[in-house]
């Protein structure tokens, strides 16, 4: 802030203070002649008279009171402009205290768990009570509470893993992230008809009803899919292509989901979280999901 503007806080609430004080005194002294007659000498309908009484001690001290309050508040924490106050109080001060308390006490509680390996996490019962409050906290808006997933956010729940579902990758996947690209592939399998053609394919690939002619003619352009998707569409881990043969789809199974995808092609993020949940609540979070997964059981 400006010096200017802060002067200008400054004069506008001592002001303030000043002239509230001064209108009080002001207003609770009475004129003598009113004194004499009790009334200001204002009548209304013939004879209803306006009295002049004084203020209430109790209520001009309480008030008083409340100025003595102001004046030691603003003295004491920030509220004149740039001033910081005699005990150099601030928001931002306060914030970082709790901040630093708050981590200690996660980092106890979480030392508990350091010597643990991932699997021994997923069956230790305080972990995965830890665990379910992260997951909650800052999995669930995409993968859902109960860890299903939703159109174009993977399911956590079953076997069917785009970049791999052991140990490692589980934890590499939400330690670094992952960014997932299928890109646009309509003008290299043929145009809008190629689409269509290829459509059919692929869901005559996972068992789902399709035109089989279609499908035939769809077949020599499934070499440039299969550099991804491998050449029985079974996926590749390595580069997070998805199982093309199976009844889980990311983003939906119908034709006009996957003609979307196939011509406009896809782009997903899954953000890095080790400089969000920090080492050791990264390693509790790969813990869950193996055991969402049920990959370990008590």
């Amino acid at each position: 802030m400006s010096s200017f503007w802060s002067g200008w806080i400054i004069v506008l609430t001592v002001g303030n203070i000043i002239a509230a004080v001064w209108l009080l005194r002001w207003t609770s002294k009475i004129d003598p002649d009113e004194v004499a007659s009790g009334t200001t000498g204002h009548v209304w309908d013939g004879d209803l008279e306006e009295y002049n009484n004084p203020l209430p001690r109790w209520w001009l001290w309480l008030f008083y009171l409340t100025v003595v309050f102001a004046v030691v508040y603003l003295a004491l924490y920030p509220g004149l402009g740039n001033f910081p106050g005699l005990l150099g109080w601030s928001q931002t001060g306060q914030y970082e205290e709790e901040r630093v308390r708050i981590e200690e006490r996660q980092r106890v509680f979480f030392a508990r768990f350091d010597d643990l390996s991932i699997p021994e996490l997923a069956r230790d019962p305080d972990a995965m009570a830890a665990a379910a409050n992260i997951f909650a906290n800052r999995c669930a808006q995409c993968h859902g509470s109960d860890g299903r997933g939703a159109p174009g956010f993977p399911n956590l729940t079953d076997d069917d893993w785009l970049w791999g579902g052991d140990e490692r990758s589980i934890l590499t996947s939400i330690r670094d992230g992952r960014a997932g690209i299928m890109p646009p592939m309509g003008s290299v399998i043929g145009g809008e008809e190629g689409v269509v053609r290829m459509v059919e394919y692929v869901r005559g690939l996972a068992g789902l009803d399709h035109d089989p002619e279609m499908a035939a003619a769809a077949a020599p352009f499934w070499a440039i899919c299969s550099a991804c998707h491998g050449p029985d569409g079974t996926g590749m881990s390595a580069v997070g292509a998805p199982n093309l043969t199976n009844e889980d789809w990311l983003y939906g199974s119908d034709r006009p989901r996957i003609e979307e995808t196939v011509s406009r092609g896809r782009q997903n993020q899954m953000p890095a979280q080790l400089p969000i949940l920090g080492e050791q609540q990264t390693r509790l979070m790969a813990a869950y999901v193996m055991r969402l997964s049920g990959q370990v059981t008590d």
